[in-house]
């Protein structure tokens, strides 16, 4: 049992384990994570519905996406942001590792009478030779992902994008770090049977990096018969450190703003945004 709760409550090295597909995929946690993204009131796997309508708006009036612009959204999820679009006639792709996610996009987008091309992939995967007007990563996805994976992505970016072409994306910022607390509980059925529709007692562990600038939230799920570890990492950044991704990786930050809906920046603020072209040569 002693050795049980130590490796329960050990410190990894940042971004050692990547378990993305426990959340997604799963059968059951994928049905809660689309629940929290329909409720139209909670920030939990999607922003709420009034940020998103009013995002959606600005990325249209400043990016000028209306008929025949091309769009890519990397982690759609139902669809919150590609439905909105597509109603301009932008032609839209979607991209989501979560099949019921998918499902219900795809369900909604015949209800509107839109076409909306949806690809059930790990995005770290997705390959096509269309190229795009606009790419976006939005819900700070991209600070899930590790150094190598971030490499991957922006790398991807670029070559995704038309001449002229841009890419929006938020992320957490170094003022949303600096109010990060190392924490450490145990719940029965924490986060009130998230993780399972069976009796579980779940440690929830939060560890800080302050070096790397990246925490983790740590659920170790006990169960009658099985156990299991999720590993939720967070990257932040200040301007400064994601111009220096982008740049090399051949891109360029063009405009930074608070968030996905054209806020002025604050850098006291948990988020910011940017917009991105391509380096010039």
């Amino acid at each position: 049992m002693f050795a049980d709760l130590e490796r329960i409550h050990a410190r990894p090295r940042p971004f050692e384990f990547y378990t993305a597909s426990e959340l997604w995929t799963d059968e059951y946690t994928s049905a809660q994570m689309l629940a929290f993204h329909l409720d139209e009131n909670v920030d939990l796997s999607s922003r709420k519905t009034a940020f998103i309508d009013r995002s959606a708006d600005w990325l249209i009036g400043h990016l000028g996406i209306t008929s025949g612009v091309s769009v890519v959204d990397f982690g759609c999820g139902p669809g919150l942001y590609t439905s909105r679009l597509a109603k301009t006639g932008a032609e839209v792709t979607g991209i989501d590792f979560s099949a019921r996610s998918i499902a219900y996009a795809r369900d909604q987008a015949r209800t509107m009478g839109l076409e909306i091309n949806y690809v059930n992939q790990d995005y770290l995967d997705f390959v096509t030779q269309d190229r795009f007007d606009v790419v976006l990563m939005i819900f700070c996805d991209l600070c899930a992902l590790s150094p190598a994976q971030r490499a991957i992505m922006l790398g991807k970016f670029r070559s995704l994008l038309k001449p002229g072409g841009r890419i929006v994306l938020d992320v957490h910022s170094l003022a949303d770090f600096e109010q990060f607390s190392e924490t450490s509980r145990c719940e029965l059925n924490l986060l009130n049977g998230f993780w399972s529709p069976e009796p579980y007692y779940g440690f929830l562990n939060t560890f800080k990096y302050g070096e790397e600038k990246v925490t983790l939230d740590k659920y170790t799920i006990v169960g009658r018969s099985t156990t299991k570890t999720i590993y939720n990492w967070f990257q932040y950044f200040s301007v400064e450190s994601l111009t220096r991704e982008f740049s090399q990786a051949g891109l360029a930050v063009a405009e930074v703003f608070s968030d996905v809906a054209g806020k002025p920046f604050d850098a006291g603020l948990d988020e910011f945004a940017v917009i991105a072209t391509r380096a010039q040569a």
